[in-house]
Order: C-alpha cells, then sequence, then structure tokens
C-alpha cells in the first residue's frame, strides 16, 4: 500500500521540498551569522572598551506614552518611569479618547511626579490609525532632545533609557528600540508567542545590531528612542500613519533619510496580551512587517523562508521517518531534515533570554511554528483590522 502511494511524483516533491528548506534554512543562517556578536544595552554601560567614546551624561529624555483604554495596564508603567534617572525630563501620556479609567489614572500620577503630564489629542484625522496619531501628538509635545516612545503594557528598568540614549550617542545612531523581555499569560501563549517571534529571527537575524537600509530595519514600538530632530525631519510618524506596523515604518523613514537605526536588548519587560487568543488576534496584523518601504517579493519571500526554514522540517523529518523503509534516499532526508531541526532548537534556547520564566510549554513552541504562520500570512492577505473597537486604515499598495 505505502509503496503505491510513494510513487516517483511524491517521492520528487519530497526532494524538492527538502532542497527548498536548506536554500531556506541556509540564507537565514547567514542572517544570523552576520547579526551575531553585537552587545546587549547593558553591555553598552560606563567602562567602554579601548578606542570608544569617553562616557559622559546622557542628554535629556522625553518619554511618550500612547495610551487607549490603559487602565489596567498604565500605572505600574508609570511607576517604572518614575523610577527613572533625572535623565527623564517629561513624561507625556497621550490618551486618544479613552473611555475607561485611563485619564483619571494618568492625573493621580502626575500628582506624585510632576514630570508626568496627560494630554489628550485631537480627534484621529482620516488617513491616520489612532496609535501613530498619538505618537505625532506627543513628537509636537514635548522638547527634549531625546525621545522615547514607550507602550503602557512596558516595564522599563531604572537605567535603561540613560543607556540607549549613550549608547546612541556614542554609536551615533538617529534610533534604537528595545527588543524586550517577554512575560507569557499562558500555556497557549507560551507555544503560540515564540513561534511568531521566531519567524522574525528567520527573516531578520539577531538582535544588537545596527543597520541603515531600510529593508534590513528592525524595531520595536514597545521601547523606540529616537533623537526629536530626527523625527521631525523625517516626519517619521506622519509615514507611518497608516501602516499596520507604525514602529518599523517610522524607523524605516529614518533610514531612508540616511540614519543609522539600533536594535538591541536591554532592562525592559512586557506582557503584550492577556491570553493566547489576544495574541493570535492582534500580533500577526504587525509582524509581517509590510509597509510602503518594503516590495510585496521581498515580504511573501521573508515569509516563504520561515515556512521551509524554520516550519517545515520538523513535519519533513517525522514524516521521513516514519516512511523511512519506503524512501531510497532515506538516510539523506533524515541527515538534512534532522540539521534544520538542530538549527530550529538552537534558535529556540538562543530565544530563552527574551522570556521572563518561560513554562514547560515553551519547549514545545516549534510545534506552533505552521499556525503561527498561517496567521501571519492570513492577517497579511486581511483588508481590514479592527483594535478596540475601531477600524484600521491601511496604507495604499499594501496588501492588508
Amino acid at each position: 500500500m505505502l509503496r503505491a502511494v510513494l510513487t516517483d511524483d511524491v517521492l520528487g516533491a519530497v526532494r524538492a521540498l527538502l532542497v527548498l528548506e536548506l536554500v531556506a534554512a541556509l540564507r537565514a543562517a547567514g542572517r544570523m551569522l552576520r547579526t551575531s556578536g553585537g552587545r546587549p544595552l547593558d553591555a553598552a554601560q560606563p567602562g567602554s572598551p579601548a578606542g570608544a567614546a569617553p562616557h559622559t551624561a546622557p542628554g535629556p529624555i522625553a518619554a511618550v506614552v500612547p495610551v487607549l483604554d490603559e487602565e489596567g495596564r498604565l500605572g505600574p508603567a508609570l511607576d517604572a518611569l518614575s523610577a527613572c534617572g533625572p535623565e527623564l525630563v517629561e513624561i507625556v501620556v497621550v490618551d486618544g479618547g479613552s473611555s475607561d479609567g485611563t485619564r483619571q489614572l494618568a492625573r493621580a500620577a502626575a500628582a506624585r511626579d510632576p514630570r508626568i503630564r496627560l494630554v489628550e489629542a485631537p480627534p484621529v484625522p482620516p488617513g491616520w490609525n489612532g496609535k501613530a496619531w498619538n505618537l505625532n501628538v506627543g513628537l509636537l509635545t514635548v522638547a527634549a532632545p531625546w525621545l522615547a516612545t514607550i507602550d503602557a503594557d512596558v516595564r522599563v528598568g531604572p537605567t535603561v533609557l540613560a543607556a540607549a540614549v549613550e549608547r546612541a550617542e556614542r554609536d551615533g545612531l538617529a534610533a534604537l528600540s528595545v527588543a524586550t523581555r517577554q512575560r507569557v499569560a499562558d500555556a497557549g501563549s507560551a507555544l503560540l508567542h515564540p513561534a511568531m517571534l521566531t519567524t522574525l529571527v528567520y527573516r531578520f537575524g539577531l538582535p544588537n545590531v545596527v543597520v541603515s537600509s531600510p529593508a534590513e530595519v528592525q524595531a520595536n514600538g514597545q521601547l523606540f528612542v529616537a533623537r526629536r530632530d530626527a523625527l521631525v525631519a523625517a516626519d517619521a510618524f506622519r509615514a507611518a500613519r497608516a501602516s499596520r506596523c507604525e514602529d518599523v515604518t517610522a524607523a524605516r523613514a529614518l533610514a531612508a533619510h540616511g540614519a543609522r537605526i539600533g536594535f538591541f536588548e536591554g532592562d525592559a519587560v512586557v506582557r503584550m496580551y492577556d491570553s493566547w487568543r489576544e495574541c493570535a488576534r492582534n500580533w500577526p496584523r504587525s509582524l509581517a512587517l509590510h509597509d510602503a518601504f518594503t516590495s510585496p517579493a521581498r515580504t511573501w519571500l521573508g515569509l516563504l523562508e520561515a515556512l521551509f526554514a524554520q516550519a517545515l522540517p520538523l513535519p519533513t523529518l517525522l514524516f521521513v521517518l516514519a516512511l523511512r523503509h519506503h524512501i531510497w534516499f532515506a538516510h539523506e532526508a533524515i541527515a538534512i531534515a534532522g540539521a534544520l531541526v538542530a538549527m530550529r532548537l538552537g534558535v529556540l534556547g538562543g530565544t530563552r533570554r527574551a522570556y521572563v520564566d518561560p513554562p514547560f510549554w515553551y519547549w514545545l513552541s516549534p510545534l506552533a511554528d505552521l499556525p503561527a504562520l498561517a496567521l501571519i500570512v492570513a492577517a497579511l492577505l486581511r483588508r481590514r483590522h479592527v483594535w478596540r473597537g475601531r477600524t484600521l486604515v491601511g496604507e495604499p499598495g499594501t496588501p492588508a
């Protein structure tokens, strides 16, 4: 029966699949090698290596926290910002029309810390999404030379903003963002979130890098630090006004103006979603990282490489192992698929540090690679997206 099923055409398809997996994995491995060896922010502190510029105090920083119905998250985020040093001169909470107790919470925090103030954004104009509009309002509100945009679910360490600006000033960066450490909410999130995060590693490489090409930019709007004058010159938040990944688009707009952009691990913790369902519903919308600065061909090529290099080797290995007595090239197939699965497990071990006390289910997250990619592709193709009851606008020329 199996011999009848495993026709020459089927065996040819398996061999072609193995070739595609190997080629995609070599390309992904090349990216990881090119981006390896960088130093995280906590390694870029005073006492810098020989030849580096002498340490100076970082320039003044203003934090902008865009919010919409964040009563349940904003308090700890503001407490963490209040614990930062005097380099943080202003904390502006830009509210986009909350209907819960977000504004009252911000006013109460402002009574405790004079650096905090609440700004109520005007109504979102046509062609803008709410977060990009709030960020633009915040940019026009503050005057400090450095701007840090921080999501309400982020808990920054007390020195991370100073370390970010110090690194940017020392290395001549217009902007950098922090690869935050994640807390997962439940077992489903421990499976799905790492699988989604790993697609970024396979498509773009590792953190702790500096790039200047818009196509290579990685950015994380949960904690994004930039020179205010560079943001204004590039009109970066306007460029991101209709983007599904406004953080990446703003950084790419800076790179398109000749800026160098950094992406580093640092001392900040976030719990992005309260359940795996929320993660599956909301994160894929931005994870394709497709915007006006990227061609559809490049976006789809990256997703296909993640499919062949990340998601398919494990099913291929299991298939070949199950039918090894009926596949004449089984030894070669097992060696190739096994090596790619070993690569995936190596990445899994490396991304462990991106999570705070991950549960056992984290180590089974490769089983969620195919569903994760399916969710990202579905979100890329979907034309209508809704966030907290508001329909998001889309960029002309993008698939979603």
